[in-house]
């Protein structure tokens, strides 16, 4: 079976190691607190209640600080534990766990010192812990937290809000299902006005918690007793009211013996006419031999509780540790490998956003869709084509020598003119798509979970990614202007060969046949006719729309033909560029950085590291306590 040794030594261990971790219970922990889930002593007192005199009656050792006005500014966990007869007693601090204290009047310095360390000596209080472990023969194994006591005005030096300071604190540790309320009262004052019987019986109304602990017994007005307490008439609890007569002023002044005192007090009760019949179940080392049996009972009924959390708890270690990444090896070829792996990671995702995995690679296609077609609808071809214009560059194109059968150079011009407008949609293409790939960069950087521990490698890829991309859209945009470029050096001809057959057998669609033919060559050769018929043309307003409406069919076989082609120098310059080698380059000068260079790159977040360093600490602590719990808890 598990020993109240092994159970409470447990529970002693994880507080240590809670406190060092900065876990004392509150509100403001960043995981559950495994300090408010370990059941607990809290010794609860109003100044001058005779507090630190039932302590040091427990332990059997003169070792508190002592002294007017609030002397325990912080609290105090008192972890006792029992060593074989015979054995030295000594006491060690946490905040010192190599020095072994055997003088207690130095561990009384101690406490003092350590309080002002955290607090200063201006009286203010703090809620960070002292840890004292006391290992003694003559001690049960028992944990109690010493907390300020209990007061109604600020003295001089203190802060007014003092008093309410030091009831919240002493709340936010007797309000815990699992703490053990241990509130000690004067028996010489109406038990109505005790402060630690007014707290307690707020947080814990049935007295299911709260152990009642009566001082002063010696020191009652005579004729006077406190049965009416002592057996629970004036204030009932469901545990047990115990008394306790601790020494007087006059023996501390003399460094009375605790060891004599404590037969002392054995004396009392057992020849007291008011409490011989409950000598038995009077005096500290009853009292603390009860609360050893109770917390024990607590503990291991706490356990499966105090497992799950802790289960819970390292999930969620390991879960955020996940999120915050491994730490940063310090020689140089492992921190190029990092920066790799991180740079694949964001390329990873740059790519499922490209191909569908993730939104986004989406908006291209929209580009293509969309975009160019509309841009493309809004070419200001009918102004260009128009019955004025296409007369005025034909007409110009001629010069001084009217044209004989075809305006070729007026349709050249009329052409050239048209497809100069396809750069604008052409270059805006690029460019749609350059700012498309520049958010996909910004975005897969900022869902790169990795990423988020590096700002300047961060800063380092997008500037690198941002650069290769500027690169891409200019290949781009020249092949793309090339594209169009091409459409006006050499002209599609089969489609202009059929015009002059078109107008041999319909002859001049905007004058009468029978004037053009009396105008030209009756009944003479076709080709001659058409010939005729073309001079006259000239100055016909059907032939300027013809030659309009020509090359405006021309325009269109071109528009269908770029609308397909200008996507492809796109994808092929852009977006096959962007999957496939935007980091190269960033990689090759990568390769060639020194180890400080490196490093630099690798500038993680001081906050976060030191959130990584405790989130690991904090998962040693439950992991190692998760083992001792198991060893023990077979017993249950």
């Amino acid at each position: 079976m598990a020993t109240m040794e092994s159970l409470i030594g447990l529970v002693n261990r994880i507080q240590r190691a809670c406190t060092a971790l900065g876990d004392y219970g509150g509100d403001e922990q960043a995981f559950s607190s495994l300090w408010d889930a370990l059941p607990s002593v809290a010794v609860v007192g109003g100044q001058s209640s005779g507090k630190s005199s039932v302590l040091e009656s427990i332990v059997g050792r003169d070792f508190l600080p002592r002294g007017s006005g609030i002397v325990t500014r912080r609290p105090l966990v008192l972890q006792l534990q029992q060593t074989e007869e015979g054995e030295q007693e000594y006491a060690e601090f946490g905040h010192l766990p190599q020095r072994r204290f055997t003088d207690f009047s130095l561990v009384r310095k101690e406490i003092q010192d350590e309080t002002d360390r955290v607090t200063g000596k201006t009286k203010q209080i703090s809620p960070v812990p002292i840890h004292l472990s006391i290992y003694s023969p003559n001690v049960v194994n028992l944990t109690l937290i010493d907390l300020p006591g209990l007061t109604k005005v600020a003295v001089e030096g203190q802060p007014e809000s003092i008093v309410q300071d030091i009831e919240n604190m002493v709340q936010s540790y007797v309000e815990k299902p699992n703490c053990i309320i241990l509130a000690i009262s004067p028996a010489n004052q109406d038990i109505a006005t005790s402060d630690a019987i007014k707290l307690a019986r707020e947080v814990d109304p049935s007295g299911e918690r709260t152990f009642g602990v009566l001082t002063k017994l010696d020191l009652m007005d005579k004729g006077t007793n406190a049965l009416d307490v002592l057996e629970g008439r004036s204030y009932r609890l469901q545990r047990p009211w115990v008394g306790i007569v601790n020494r007087s002023q006059a023996d501390i002044n003399k460094n009375v013996d605790m060891m004599a005192a404590r037969q002392k007090e054995r004396e009392y009760f057992a020849t007291s006419p008011d409490y011989s019949h409950l000598a038995s179940k009077m005096g500290s080392e009853y009292l603390a031999k009860l609360l050893s049996r109770h917390l024990e009972s607590v503990i291991r009924a706490r356990i499966p509780s105090i497992t799950s959390l802790i289960n819970k708890s390292i999930d969620e270690l390991e879960s955020e540790l996940g999120h915050l990444g491994r730490p940063i090896a310090v020689d140089a070829g492992a921190q190029l490998y990092t920066i790799l792996e991180l740079c694949r990671a964001f390329d990873r995702i740059f790519k499922e956003h490209l191909d569908g995995g993730r939104p986004g690679g989406d908006r291209i296609y929209g580009v293509f869709d969309n975009q160019l077609p509309a841009a493309l609808r809004k070419l200001p071809f009918d102004r260009h084509l128009s019955l004025q214009n296409v007369r005025k560059i034909v007409s110009e194109a001629d010069g001084y020598q009217p044209h004989l059968i075809a305006p070729e150079q007026g349709y050249r011009r009329l052409i050239e003119g048209s497809l100069s407008y396809f750069r604008g949609p052409a270059e805006a293409s690029v460019d749609a798509v350059h700012f498309v790939l520049k958010e996909l960069v910004r975005k897969s950087i900022a869902e790169c979970q990795e990423l988020k521990r590096f700002p300047t490698l961060q800063s380092a890829i997008a500037g690198a990614a941002n650069e290769a991309l500027e690169k891409f859209r200019e290949e781009s945009k020249k092949t793309a202007l090339r594209l169009v470029d091409m459409e006006a050096a050499y002209l599609t001809v089969e489609f202009f060969r059929r015009l002059p057959q078109e107008v041999e057998k319909t002859g001049n669609p905007g004058g009468n046949p029978r004037e053009n033919t009396a105008a030209g060559n009756p009944g003479g050769n076709p080709r001659e006719n058409t010939a005729a018929a073309a001079t006259v043309d000239r100055y016909s307003e059907a032939h300027y729309r013809r030659i309009g409406s020509n090359v405006s069919s021309y325009i269109n076989m071109v528009t269908e033909t770029l609308k397909n082609t200008i996507p492809k120098a796109v994808v092929y310059c852009q977006v096959k560029e962007a999957k496939q080698n935007l980091l190269n380059y960033f990689y090759t000068q990568i390769g060639k950085k020194e180890g400080k260079q490196l490093a630099d790159l690798l500038d993680e977040d001081p906050a976060l590291m030191e959130r990584r360093q405790q989130y690991a600490k904090r998962l040693e602590l439950y992991k190692k306590a998760r083992d001792e719990i198991d060893s023990v808890s077979w017993a249950r």
